[in-house]
């Protein structure tokens, strides 16, 4: 071959060669899933994997991204679909699947490579990014959805599947997310518990293999472990320090969080429903659509991450977040299951005469076969008791109105006493096994939602109440046992049960909120057993614990406030504990106020000064509810615990301050550093909630800048004969 040809050869090679790359380069996509401060990004070339390239904050330039990979030294060459955004099983992986299937051949292989991505604004805040996947083998289908809040720093991740093979496939494991951190090392923050209990944190550093947190109790799913966790980079994030990442399932029933170190020192957190008990049959043309996985994450520390998810919460997900609520008196702890027509009535007037919005009728109205006399009978049986109430719920409710007060209900329609009329008359609508030996919680078992005709009973549950008493103002939605023996009489396919239950359960409030949109409502479950943000999309707000300790109040509401805006936090005053009323009702004040003491017997002080915290409260509810929290001294750490709200404006502040360490000479010796406020503005500090007959040591004419709060601190003076104390800080114009 001459050399001009030999030459020409060459240049085509090379042109060739070069057009290969540019198409290469061309193919490849770089998609990245942007906030204010964060970023998500994904590596795709059509026909090939889905990747994560890089998981931490936001780089100025986005076209950086597609050089992070060159900064990472891989230490083995089986990486097999180790970066995988969403992890198939048997194919070509080696770790912890997102995603696990018996195709309708049996075949148990799944390969999930690009398609395409879409972007849709659907404001100039939220962003949905959907990429497609399918499988080069199979007609199978997968679609990864991130919704991201950018202002916000929080993203919401799920996915929806679907195929077209000749008969169902069997869906065995189908999370939600698949997220793929890197770092040196990485630390869990998670959270156990049981009744009186909730939140109790454990941290630990993450070693490797896989941490499992879950939950198999069908309902009341979070009794024993929540569903929310924080997971801190490198080192531990403190308040004000570190990167952390907070992660929480929306979903109401059983979950899996699986947080896998791989052998190449990644982390991977694969988070859905619980797969236990569920091999999910996926028939052809149908879509199966995962919950939510929600999170946010932040390079300051915990407190950041935490006021960036509560704004999220308030603004788009929780029921009426940014609204108001009513402040109540409950007559559980006055009268449990002791009551008639007279003593509400008195409770009424008490209800007037604290200074509350409304009174709120608990457990016990219900059933007359089977009167509802204590918790073993009448549960389900949703007539007015003719005993107690030989005039029903209406007299109560126009009781409440002569005095200018609100009336709400509690009712527990999920659930069934085996000595009921309901139980008689509809069997086949209870859960539970068809030939083994009924096993109650609380003497109660659960009814089947993932039945139509329950749906709608229990709906009806809700919609008499109204139809006869348009003015009922609140509802106590209560769920107080897990699930055994789970069957149900109306599925064919027990695989779907722990799903279709709470999907039951979402249809049943997706027609009460078409019905009755801004009725507040309270999520309970025996205290804080079904706390997430798919049920919060229904309630306005939670209850956290039926502990009412207050000193114990202060340890579960502290952890709660991670996750959860204080106007979602429903806390009461109550006889628990050994602490004087002032600092039960300082506590309870952290959040969404309520009472449940008996007025009638306190003593003329204790009302006193009940009344005016009341309304100290009505004036500062809103910075409480909406300002930004900082939690300034960890219960944990030291012997005070101190809380700081501070409004949007920076003009008003509330601090909350008491001592949880009754050892002697405890208290607050150094002064505690104030966050949040106008290095510029200047503050006047007044305590409030003063009890009658008491003075303050604070002074209230001594003015200082927030550069001095934030800087030096303010000491509140906490010790032995001040247990409690609340300032009002107040700029001066």
């Amino acid at each position: 071959m001459k050399f001009k040809q030999i030459h020409k050869v060459k240049s085509q090679l090379l042109l060739a060669g070069l057009l290969g790359i540019s198409q290469l380069v061309k193919a490849q996509e770089i998609i990245a899933i942007e906030t204010a401060h964060h970023a998500m990004v994904l590596q795709a070339v059509k026909g090939k994997d889905v990747n994560t390239i890089y998981f931490g904050q936001k780089l100025h330039s986005a076209a950086e991204y597609a050089q992070v990979n060159a900064t990472y030294k891989q230490t083995s060459e089986y990486t097999g679909q180790l970066n995988s955004a969403y992890t198939p099983s048997g194919s070509r992986n080696l770790v912890e699947p997102a995603i696990s299937v018996t195709h309708a051949d049996g075949n148990k292989s799944l390969n999930l490579n690009f398609v395409q991505q879409q972007v849709e604004n659907i404001t100039t805040n939220v962003r949905l990014t959907t990429i497609t996947l399918s499988d080069p083998v199979y007609n199978f289908t997968v679609k990864l959805f991130y919704k991201s809040f950018y202002n916000e720093d929080v993203i919401e991740q799920w996915t929806e599947i679907s195929h077209k093979e000749k008969s169902a496939v069997t869906l065995e494991k189908f999370a939600s997310a698949n997220l793929i951190l890197k770092g040196k090392n990485f630390y869990l923050r998670q959270y156990h518990g049981d009744w009186a209990k909730e939140m109790q944190p454990e941290e630990s550093r993450i070693t490797h293999g896989i941490k499992t947190l879950d939950s198999k109790l069908g309902t009341r799913a979070n009794l024993f472990q929540p569903s929310v966790f924080m997971v801190s980079l490198n080192a531990p994030a403190t308040e004000t320090w570190g990167e952390v990442l907070y992660g929480a399932m929306e979903w109401s029933g059983n979950f899996r969080v699986d947080l896998e170190l791989d052998y190449q020192d990644n982390l991977r957190i694969i988070a859905g429903i619980n797969n236990y008990a569920s091999n999910f049959k996926l028939k052809p043309n149908e879509r199966f659509t995962t919950p939510k996985f929600l999170y946010t994450f932040s390079n300051q520390g915990k407190g950041d991450a935490s006021r960036k998810l509560q704004n999220w919460a308030r603004t788009y997900q929780l029921l009426d977040g940014k609204g108001d609520r009513l402040t109540l008196l409950n007559n559980w702890e006055a009268t449990y299951f002791d009551f008639n027509e007279q003593k509400l009535a008195g409770l009424l007037k008490d209800t007037k005469k604290l200074g509350v919005d409304m009174f709120l009728l608990d457990d016990g109205w219900f059933a007359n076969k089977y009167p509802r006399n204590d918790d073993h009978a009448g549960l389900g049986d949703w007539q007015e008791n003719k005993q107690k109430l030989p005039n029903g719920i209406s007299s109560l409710v126009k009781e409440a109105d002569i005095n200018n007060v609100k009336f709400g209900i509690w009712i527990e329609p999920e659930m069934v006493n085996p000595k009921s009329e309901l139980y008689e008359k509809h069997p086949d609508w209870v859960v539970k096994q068809p030939k083994r030996d009924e096993y109650y919680f609380r003497n109660q078992l659960v009814l089947d939602l993932s039945n139509p005709k329950v749906q709608d009973f229990v709906f009806s549950v809700v919609d008499d109440l109204f139809t006869k008493n348009p003015s009922l103002a609140y509802i106590k939605w209560d769920c107080n046992a897990v699930i055994y023996n789970a069957y149900s009489s109306h599925l064919k396919d027990q695989a779907a049960f722990y799903i279709e239950y709470v999907q039951g359960l979402y249809k049943v409030l997706e027609k009460i909120r078409a019905k009755y949109p801004k009725v507040p409502m309270m999520l309970c479950s025996g205290g804080g057993g079904r706390v997430d943000y798919a049920a919060l999309k229904y309630f306005t707000e939670f209850w956290p614990s039926d502990n009412t300790d207050p000193l114990e109040r202060i340890f579960i509401q502290w952890e709660y406030s991670y996750f959860y805006p204080a106007i979602a936090s429903s806390n009461h005053v109550t006889d628990w504990g050994k602490q004087p009323i002032k600092f039960r009702t300082d506590v309870a004040m952290m959040g969404k106020l309520g009472f449940d003491i008996v007025v009638s017997k306190l003593p003329e002080n204790d009302l006193k000064f009940c009344q005016l915290a009341i309304k100290n409260y009505n004036e500062l509810k809103q910075v409480i509810w909406k300002g930004s929290q900082y939690r300034l001294a960890n219960p944990s750490e030291g012997s005070v615990a101190s809380m700081l709200y501070v409004s949007e404006d920076q003009s008003a502040a509330v601090s909350f301050n008491y001592l949880v360490n009754s050892r002697y000479d405890e208290g607050s010796k150094l002064p505690i550093r104030m966050q949040g406020l106008s290095s510029d503005k200047k503050y006047r500090l007044t305590e409030i909630n003063l009890y009658p007959g008491t003075t303050s040591s604070i002074d209230s004419a001594a003015t200082y800048s927030g550069d001095f709060l934030m800087k030096v601190g303010f000491n509140p003076n906490v010790k032995s004969d001040r247990s409690s104390v609340v300032i009002k800080i107040e700029e001066l114009k």
